[in-house]
């Protein structure tokens, strides 16, 4: 008899077809994250699952009885109760090839608040420069030959380093580990974070969420920043405080931000970040290209397939 795997997510056709082979399918696709209660009720007939941002904690686990693997199609694992899942034997898996693509969306939102690209674009759409005549108000900020500072020099942060040298940026990092050789192969320069916030032009967020990093980046951080800095978030959006970073923006602490996640997704329409100029705003599509979503589709499937057939999946967050 086959394994029952639930799909909430997204995956390719190709990857699709693959699980079908072994397993059978069930998709909820394009409704949305399963809320817990849904989860709660379903969750027992399933052998594996394949998911988004679905809260997957010690009781939706307790009560997924016959479960062998939670393959994340994603990096981040913060939803997933790591240490349930391991007392009971369940692989988590995750899909690590979303790093360029990341990067990519990570710098066009430096260009895209540096040089106030948004709404330059909706001036000229809306008939406004016809009438007006003027672009003194889409006067920006280089970025090239400015100071960077990357908080988490992993996957994504090493490849942030990469496209800013391209832009012959200097560059300072912080992280929990040095890396002495991208410091030599990059000119790279690890510094402390109130270093890196005190003088970084561009301020980009690489780490991952833990108790460590929940709220980093508050008040006094964001106070710390120059008032010609900006701040872009990529990783999870309560490393950031939301509520300071409004203040920060609306009383002109800094120059701007660039967000591609929150504290509470998705954000509400009534969000007073909403009403501001002076940061660019998106619907949480750092990995949102079509080869990336491919490549990570099929790498959930091979995990999922590797777990059912009690094997060790690849990329594996549990032992």
């Amino acid at each position: 008899m086959k394994p029952n795997v639930l799909c909430s997510v997204w995956i390719s056709e190709e990857a699709l077809k693959k699980l079908e082979k072994v397993a059978n399918v069930e998709t909820r696709f394009g409704g949305g994250t399963l809320p817990k209660q849904e989860l709660l009720k379903i969750v027992g007939k399933f052998d594996g699952v394949i998911i988004g941002g679905e809260c997957f904690d010690k009781e939706v686990i307790n009560a997924a009885s016959r479960l062998k693997v939670i393959s994340r199609r994603g990096v981040g694992y913060d939803k997933v109760n790591i240490q349930a899942a391991s007392e009971r034997g369940i692989y988590v898996t995750l899909t690590p090839v979303n790093a360029e693509t990341v990067a990519d969306v990570t710098f066009g939102l430096i260009l895209a608040v540096a040089r106030k690209i948004p709404q330059a674009h909706f001036y000229v759409k809306d008939g406004e420069w016809e009438t007006k005549k003027s672009n003194a108000d889409f006067r920006g900020l280089d970025v090239f030959g400015k100071t960077i500072g990357i908080i988490g020099l992993g996957r994504i942060g090493s490849i942030m380093a990469k496209r800013a040298r391209g832009f012959d940026m200097d560059v300072l990092y912080n992280d929990l580990i040095r890396n002495d050789r991208l410091e030599e192969d990059l000119r790279l320069k690890f510094v402390r974070l109130d270093n890196l916030l005190s003088n970084a032009d561009v301020i980009t967020i690489h780490t991952s969420l833990n108790e460590k990093t929940k709220g980093m980046i508050g008040e006094k951080e964001l106070r710390t920043m120059k008032k010609t800095a900006i701040l872009i978030n990529t990783a999870r959006g309560p490393i950031v405080d939301q509520t300071a970073l409004y203040s920060a923006l609306k009383e002109r602490w800094i120059a701007g931000a660039g967000l591609d996640v929150f504290m509470e997704e998705p954000l509400n329409s009534d969000d007073p970040l909403l009403a501001l100029d002076n940061v660019v705003l998106l619907p949480h599509i750092g990995s949102e290209t079509i080869e990336c979503r491919k490549r990570m589709s099929m790498i959930c499937v091979d995990n999922t397939i590797r777990a059912l057939r009690g094997e060790k999946p690849i990329y594996c967050v549990t032992s």
